[in-house]
């Protein structure tokens, strides 16, 4: 593992698991905000939120997904998968401290230091769960509304963007669902049409053309 700074002057990481970043390299804040804030969080309408994240990393998708809700305020339930969880030398590492204010770093302390698989408040209308387990054993009574699919790219991490795991996704999800991910590759759409999503194709964040979101209709 080791620290890259991204075109944006935040931080990713480099997995030695798999060689690739956890983030873009043309900017790790800008693909979080552009691909899970702009073009999921904020297409959101309902004002109570179940939020499924699909590998917490660094944490930056819930830091900025917190953010972003000190304004708008909903009622947000957040919880995040991670199967291998990123050892704490190199969350400390991280330069997140120049990008957001100091209550949200605490908060963000919090999403790493808090216990696996129980809920915690990281705001007033913010719950914060992280589950120590592969999106393959995960099973929820709960339907989400929105999903982050931020597991690595097709050629590092290819079981995680099988047909399967996308008829899972939609069975995890409310009717009116988004799921947004970064990955814009036409096998992953058509995988998603097939199994019954809605897919669009909104502009990719910097150094990517497109990205993907699908909406599950019914």
């Amino acid at each position: 593992m080791s620290l890259q700074i991204t075109s944006d002057g935040s931080h990713t990481v480099i997995s030695d698991r798999y060689n690739v970043p956890y983030h873009s390299i043309h900017g790790a804040i800008q693909e979080t905000k552009h691909v899970f804030i702009t073009n999921g969080f904020l297409r959101c309408k309902k004002d109570i939120l179940k939020i499924l994240e699909i590998g917490l990393g660094t944490g930056l998708n819930a830091l900025a997904t917190l953010d972003s809700n000190s304004i708008l305020q909903k009622e947000i339930s957040y919880t995040a998968l991670e199967a291998y969880p990123l050892e704490q030398v190199f969350v400390d590492g991280l330069n997140y401290n120049s990008f957001f204010n100091s209550t949200l770093m605490h908060a963000f302390d919090t999403i790493h230091h808090c216990h696996w698989n129980k809920n915690i408040s990281l705001s007033e209308s913010f719950s914060f769960k992280k589950i120590l387990k592969k999106l393959q054993e995960f099973e929820s009574d709960e339907l989400f509304d929105l999903v982050y699919f931020d597991a690595f790219a097709p050629n590092a991490q290819p079981e995680m963007w099988s047909t399967a795991i996308f008829q899972k996704m939609y069975g995890l999800m409310d009717s009116g669902g988004i799921l947004v991910t970064y990955c814009a590759k036409g096998q992953v759409k058509r995988d998603l049409r097939s199994v019954g999503f809605q897919v669009e194709s909104p502009p990719g964040p910097p150094g990517k053309r497109e990205m993907t979101r699908a909406i599950k209709e019914h």
